[in-house]
């Protein structure tokens, strides 16, 4: 497996089953940004600094998945679009990702924490 990676971890009667916490990231962020009313995802300015400087797009970032034993948590930054219900927004936002996650790998995330970080203003043409 590769280096520095951490994996979900489910055992079954023929062996284990093994999804890097990256791939549940992935999932999350794209069924975030297909969720009306979503202009973004927000990534810290950490992680901003070292794609810039890396030169590899992190097609995670806004999300970070957190797994403790079986309980696994998933926190997603977005930014909203302007003149959307922000409310609405993080409520849709969070049963998208959810049904994702659990729909795609088989692990029901016991907390999807949604962050609003800012609002997407329209660019004039």
């Amino acid at each position: 497996m590769g280096e520095n990676r951490e994996y979900i971890t489910h055992p079954d009667e023929k062996g284990s089953i093994n999804i890097a916490e990256d791939v549940v990231a992935i999932i999350a962020a794209e069924a975030a940004l297909e969720t009306e009313g979503v202009a973004a995802l927000s990534a810290s300015l950490g992680k901003d600094i070292a794609e810039l400087l890396g030169g590899k797009k992190n097609l995670s970032k806004g999300v970070r998945v957190t797994c403790e034993g079986d309980v696994l948590t998933l926190d997603v930054y977005i930014i909203a679009k302007l003149g959307a219900a922000v409310n609405k927004v993080g409520a849709a936002a969070q049963e998208a990702v959810a049904q994702a996650v659990e729909s795609t790998t088989g692990f029901a995330p016991s907390a999807v924490n949604v962050h609003v970080c800012g609002v997407a203003l329209d660019k004039d043409k």
